[in-house]
């Protein structure tokens, strides 16, 4: 018997989920072929790329010299099972066709056997071979993949030339739905309803009811939360995070020991980040939320501080009362389910607000490097001409071999001064003219480096392990070399400073504030009224950056937690205000850069096919570890002193710039520059006019400008979480220009309108129902009522009188 060359092909399935008994796994598969003489034949490479519980179809065809006519057999068998080397790896077979011909017609056979092998590949096909009870069956299943499939005429396209696989594989369900179901089908505002339900946006009607369904909700995750974490993506996670969390606590408590005249410093941000860090990753319902300090916050402190110096107030007892009537109001918002209003945050402000904190980090950071110019400025004038020469020193404790003497002091460099510790003199002897520049160069190694190594994972060099490892560890491999390089050429840039000595920065204080101190009783009832604007700032941070993490794009499964959230901040905002410690909220770009350090992509890719996006590794451990070792960072100090900040402002560049990835809003604002004929094809454009979208974008687009504004501007910077409050309302506002069609591509559906509109069309579809069966038939001259068994009443039309003030009764 002739066979094809290619008779033996491997289609991989995953189990049925209808066949309980098609599980069979790949470990007993392997101990069925692991003999010497298979070992060497399986392609190990091939089979890491299967997933597990994979079954094969196995393909036969071949001519024969006894054979007159075509013979086929497409055979399903009752559960895998292993047929030796029949297939190239150890994967059990499930299906099996088999065709036998006259010779003479192996091109016919053997492109048979590849069509049948397209129809296997198929996820609509797969699922009729396993379901199909006869020869109809699985003409039925070929007839719907003919009427499917998309053919390119031979004239149009090369054959030989390869298409490269999608990016996104289009969605098989409206093939699998083609015929009408017969129960009624949720719509879209429906299942959003739902869904806000389950995640606990819907108010429950009894006390602290949302935050019992929220334990009830996170509590069987509880173990998986630690053991979902062993991972090495999650040790490059805590060693990325670490620098990106340190670098911004470390400069908040610059700003605000210069602002509070060092009460509250460096040393009480990084004992503020422990302690917060570590109960919320432990206690919090979205662990991957990443707690850290916030502008408005500052802004807080700063006027607060400023109003008790005038007034001759203790600032650290009237800030403990404040913090205690903040956590109690929070308190009292967790017990009335407050967290629901959160699902009137669209995406229209989330986008804006994730934009404007994701501009704020690349601004930042391109500021704070152009700032290294002020200290250590570039000079271009090539005709400078410095003095600085050396002298001998007073008194020397120098003991080398050479006779100081004899040395041409004036002559000398300034590093040969030093060793033989001379003075330098001069006004010239501290510029250094090369800083600032190495310090931009540094800086756009780092983010250029991060960039490219984070898309290492997608190059076609190493093996996929090196190159997913060098992806996750990718921030940190970028700090390392840029350090080091850093210390090689040896130039005084800028340094991280952290602080030495774990004690309060002021002497005036210890850990535990005085409850009055030398203020009159009465300033407890007057903190309440600063304690509203405080609750209000802090309430808006961390809910709408908890709602950016639980969007459904990240595929989250675990579960929402926003009353619990709201529970365990509350308590520690009443932790830092005992212990005078700032106050922690959740940090957007941080905790979008969290999310993105542990996206999890397939393994399991076929060749060619690029990895899916299968979700996030939701685990507590890594917040736990990164703000354990920023409580730790006093006692690195030797090795932190030496990493440049330019390296970290590279870091802050990269954060800020990755947080705009995959934003809808960013792609919107791309696409106005683009010629319609070279627009991506988004889903949105699909489905609303070009025209419309830009629109949206106008006005979104002059959203972020105001919220820029406000936020740039010192004295109204306080009021930018109450901004947010305006961007619901204006939001509300779109309803006017846009329909619901385009606004459900375009962002979200506000839930109040949906619920009232569907209850208003349900009662006007009542009415036309009943008005219509009232209506005479003029064929008959009858009045035909609909009965609920499904008959028809006629009634003559000479008894029928209308009465007006009569209303018809359903």
């Amino acid at each position: 018997m002739t066979q094809s060359p290619s008779s033996n092909s491997l289609h991989i399935h995953a189990p049925h989920p209808a066949l309980a008994h098609s599980g069979s796994t790949l470990t007993e598969t392997m101990a069925s072929a692991s003999s010497p003489d298979l070992q060497h034949r399986l392609n190990q490479a091939f089979m890491k790329k299967i997933p597990a519980g994979a079954q094969a179809s196995n393909i036969l065809v071949g001519e024969v010299d006894f054979l007159e006519h075509p013979v086929s057999a497409f055979v399903r068998l009752a559960c895998a099972v292993p047929l030796g080397d029949l297939t190239e790896v150890p994967v059990p077979t499930r299906f099996l066709f088999i065709l036998l011909g006259p010779q003479g017609n192996m091109v016919r056979y053997h492109e048979i056997g590849r069509a049948i092998a397209i129809l296997m590949s198929d996820e609509v096909f797969h699922d009729v071979a396993f379901k199909a009870k006869n020869r109809d069956h699985l003409l039925a299943g070929v007839d719907e993949f003919l009427d499917a499939a998309t053919v390119l005429p031979p004239g149009a396209w090369d054959p030989s030339i390869r298409i490269e696989p999608p990016q996104h594989v289009p969605s098989q369900e409206g093939r699998k739905k083609q015929e009408p179901s017969k129960e009624p089908a949720f719509s879209p505002e429906e299942e959003e309803e739902k869904e806000r339900e389950e995640s606990g946006l819907k108010r429950s009607g009894r006390l602290f009811g949302g935050l019992i369904n929220d334990v009830k909700r996170k509590a069987p995750w509880y173990w998986s939360d630690f053991k979902d974490a062993f991972a090495l993506q999650s040790v490059a996670s805590v060693f990325f995070l670490y620098f990106a969390c340190l670098t911004p606590i470390i400069t908040f408590g610059g700003l605000l020991g210069s602002a509070t005249e060092q009460r509250i410093a460096a040393m009480e941000s990084l004992m503020s980040g422990a302690v917060c860090g570590v109960v919320y990753g432990l206690f919090s319902g979205q662990p991957l939320t990443i707690l850290g300090s916030t502008g408005p916050v500052l802004v807080f402190e700063t006027i607060l501080y400023d109003f008790c110096r005038e007034h001759d107030i203790d600032y650290l007892s009237l800030r403990l009362w404040i913090g205690l009537w903040t956590a109690l109001i929070l308190l009292a918002l967790v017990a009335f389910d407050a967290s629901a209003l959160v699902c009137y945050i669209t995406r229209f402000t989330e986008e804006n607000f994730a934009t404007l904190i994701s501009l704020i980090f690349i601004y930042k950071a391109i500021e704070s490097v152009l700032k290294i110019g002020v200290k250590y400025p570039l000079n271009t004038d090539v005709e400078l001409k410095v003095e600085c020469w050396c002298e001998p020193p007073n008194g020397s404790t120098y003991q080398g071999p050479t006779n100081l003497s004899a040395l041409n002091w004036s002559s000398l460099s300034s590093h040969a001064c030093h060793e033989f510790e001379g003075v330098l003199r001069g006004s010239g002897c501290q510029y250094v003219p090369d800083v600032f520049l190495f310090s931009v160069l540094v800086f756009a190694a780092t983010f250029t480096l991060a960039v490219f190594l984070k898309d290492f994972k997608v190059t076609s060099y190493f093996p996929t392990s090196v190159r997913m490892m060098v992806s996750d560890f990718a921030v940190v491999i970028a700090i390392c070399l840029m350090t080091t390089t850093d210390m090689l050429v040896g130039l005084p840039t800028p340094k991280l400073e952290v602080p030495e000595k774990f004690e309060p920065t002021w002497e005036g204080r210890g850990w535990l504030i005085p409850f009055f101190g030398r203020n009159p009783w009465w300033t407890m009832l007057a903190a309440v009224a600063p304690a509203l604007l405080c609750t209000i700032l802090i309430f808006m941070d961390q809910q709408i950056t908890a709602v950016i993490i639980n969007r459904k794009e990240n595929k989250l499964k675990k579960g929402c937690g926003y009353h619990l959230d709201l529970l365990v901040l509350a308590i520690l905002i009443a932790i830092c205000s005992i212990l005078g410690l700032p106050w922690f909220v959740a940090a957007t770009v941080l905790a979008m850069t969290h999310v993105n350090s542990l996206r999890m992509e397939s393994e399991c890719s076929a060749p060619g096919e690029k990895p899916q996006f299968l979700g996030v590794r939701e685990q507590r451990l890594t917040q736990v570890a990164i703000f354990i070792l920023v409580g730790l960072s006093v006692f690195f100090t030797p090795v932190l002193k030496r990493i440049p900040m330019p390296v970290l402002y590279g870091v802050f560049l990269y954060m800020g710039v990755s947080s705009l990835k995959g934003s809808q809003f960013f792609d919107r604002i791309l696409i106005m520059f683009m010629p319609q004929k070279y627009q991506p094809d988004y889903m949105f454009l699909r489905h609303v006019p070009t025209m419309r979208v830009h629109l949206f974008t106008l006005i979104q687009l002059t959203c972020l400008v105001c919220l820029w504004l406000i936020k740039s501007y010192k004295p109204s910077s306080i009021a930018f979480p109450l901004m947010l409050v305006v961007m619901i309302g204006v939001r509300k506002l779109l309803d006017f220009i846009f329909t619901q069609r385009e606004l459900k591509v375009l962002d979200d559906i506000m839930p109040e309108h949906t619920k009232k509109k569907r209850e208003e069309e349900l009662e006007a579809e009542q009415r036309e129902e009943l008005k219509s069966s009232l209506l005479p038939n003029d064929s008959t001259s009858n009045v035909e009522i609909a009965l609920v068994n499904g008959d028809i009443l006629k009634v003559p039309m000479e008894k029928y009188k209308e009465d007006q003030e009569l209303a018809p009764i359903n």
